[in-house]
């Protein structure tokens, strides 16, 4: 499900409502209507292609809410859109979403459909549709212009793991049109055929669907439609932009890639990775000697090289073991064992361990993680639970996680190795990771004992949450973490606290694909 800020459909257009920008409303308790009645007229003038009916629905429309919508379907040359709506569902007194299907004929290139959600509020006392710019795709977050181009479409045809046909639609979409450009086959096999794109900010082109060259070959991907479609059901759940990215720790294989952060940000976005980082710091102490059950202190606040150091909400444990202070998050501890025990040195070789500042190549573009050796004590002590200028993607992060199940560090993968190698991207080898074992005990006392014990996860899940600050002020929310032969590294933008949005959201997907 989708929350406020996910998909909408408007004039021949998905909408897609995700809740980066999305104004205060004035909510109410009285309200005028039902979510029923505006879902009925908002598909209704939906169908009937009112637009200025449709902007009357939504709350605060942006200037260019018209001229949105027609950008798409001109840009796209829709010819007809069909839409099959699910019933309404009440999230709260004032809030309820309701799920659909839409299918658009692009002018007799193919058939573009995939599934979303309408969410519904009330604002100033009425309900009405949530709007943003992201509405008219998942991860957008400007008014964008569309393209139907002409390609030569590989003849080669991607396919899931199983061999199945890989989802429709959602946002898997671009990684697969990546994959297929890069893997589709010779050139000289190729086929005639027609690629969806939309460019926003001048920026790069993002092509989200192929039509045409389906005839050829079969090439098995790394996907699981299991798990990419409880993916995309728990980031459809989310109030803020999430992605979620899953891997096959004893292989390095992506099983599932659900990105609502816009072009491709799961694979290329870097953010600070807050307190999941502690899983290298914490890597680096066991290497330097300590053990989960070391004597270790944790004050609410700790002031180290002229930087204060605090707690969320100033917690303290006093004296405590490492595996307590982990499970708790404890800033200061680890802020203090990195700058009196580890120095930089020590911390910069465990972050180059976990991969980063080297190359990932999972098949399709992916950024490396940043990890700048720190420039003195008040860095360091920055650096070892995440922020200052660490950088991270939820691909690195769920690298992390495997690394530690399986106890080695894989580079991951979304088609063959050796198909990888064929195109020139350097595969890193497989290596050990030294104290996983330790590290798997430490993350399992944060599910049962720590910060994730009220997320609501499966038995047998074990991973690190974390609230990444930014400079804005808006935090992110994560959870990494792995479940037998899956690992997985869970974002939400903005979402704030780590336990109480990121890991519930883990567990929602774990429970889904199960």
């Amino acid at each position: 499900m989708r929350s406020p800020g996910r998909m909408i459909i408007a004039g021949g257009l998905v909408v897609v409502l995700l809740a980066i920008g999305i104004p205060l409303y004035a909510w109410s308790r009285g309200e005028k209507g039902s979510p029923e009645q505006l879902s009925r007229e908002y598909f209704s003038a939906w169908r009937q292609g009112d637009l200025e009916r449709m902007q009357g629905l939504a709350a605060d429309p942006p200037l260019d809410f018209l001229g949105q919508h027609r950008a798409l379907s001109r840009g796209l040359s829709v010819t007809s859109i069909s839409l099959t709506p699910g019933p309404v569902i009440r999230d709260g007194e004032n809030r309820a979403h309701l799920d659909f299907e839409v299918r658009r004929n692009l002018s007799g290139r193919g058939t573009w459909s995939y599934r979303s959600a309408l969410w519904l509020g009330v604002a100033d006392g009425r309900w009405k549709v949530l709007w943003t710019p992201a509405a008219l795709y998942p991860g957008l977050r400007s008014a964008a212009t569309w393209s139907l181009r002409e390609i030569k479409a590989p003849a080669t045809r991607l396919v899931a793991r199983d061999g199945k046909p890989l989802p429709e639609g959602g946002t898997l979409g671009p990684y697969i049109a990546e994959l297929t450009d890069r893997f589709g086959g010779d050139e000289e096999d190729d086929e005639p055929g027609w690629a969806v794109e939309y460019r926003e900010n001048n920026g790069p082109a993002q092509r989200v669907k192929v039509f045409g060259g389906r005839t050829g070959k079969k090439v098995r991907t790394s996907v699981d439609t299991r798990w990419q479609k409880a993916a995309e059901q728990a980031v459809n759940g989310s109030s803020k932009p999430a992605a979620i990215v899953a891997l096959r720790p004893s292989t390095g294989e992506v099983l599932a890639v659900a990105d609502e952060l816009g072009g491709r940000n799961a694979f290329l976005g870097l953010y600070p990775p807050g307190s999941t980082f502690k899983v290298v710091t914490a890597a680096a102490l066991l290497s330097d000697g300590m053990a989960p059950g070391s004597s270790v202190n944790c004050p609410g606040t700790v002031v180290t090289s002229q930087r204060t150091v605090r707690n969320h909400d100033g917690s303290t444990l006093g004296r405590t073991a490492l595996r307590n202070a982990f499970a708790q998050s404890c800033n200061t501890t680890f802020a203090s064992l990195a700058v009196e025990r580890l120095r930089a040195a020590k911390l910069t070789d465990a972050a180059h361990r976990f991969g980063f500042g080297g190359p990932i190549t999972p098949g399709v573009g992916a950024a490396r993680g940043g990890f700048p050796e720190p420039d003195g004590d008040a860095e360091l002590a920055e650096a070892a639970f995440g922020q200052g200028k660490v950088q991270t993607s939820p691909l690195m992060m769920a690298i992390v996680a495997a690394a530690v199940a399986d106890g080695t560090w894989r580079s991951p993968r979304m088609v063959d190795t050796a198909m990888i190698r064929r195109v020139g991207d350097p595969v890193q080898k497989a290596h050990p990771v030294e104290g996983a074992a330790a590290l798997r005990t430490m993350m399992r006392a944060v599910v049962t004992d720590g910060t994730a014990a009220r997320a609501g996860l499966p038995a047998g899940t074990a991973g690190k949450t974390g609230t990444a600050e930014r400079v804005d002020g808006a935090s992110h929310a994560w959870f990494i973490g792995y479940k037998g032969d899956l690992a997985f590294a869970v974002f939400v933008e903005g979402g704030g606290s780590g336990p109480t949005v990121a890991a519930p959201l883990a567990a929602r997907f774990l429970r889904a694909g199960r």
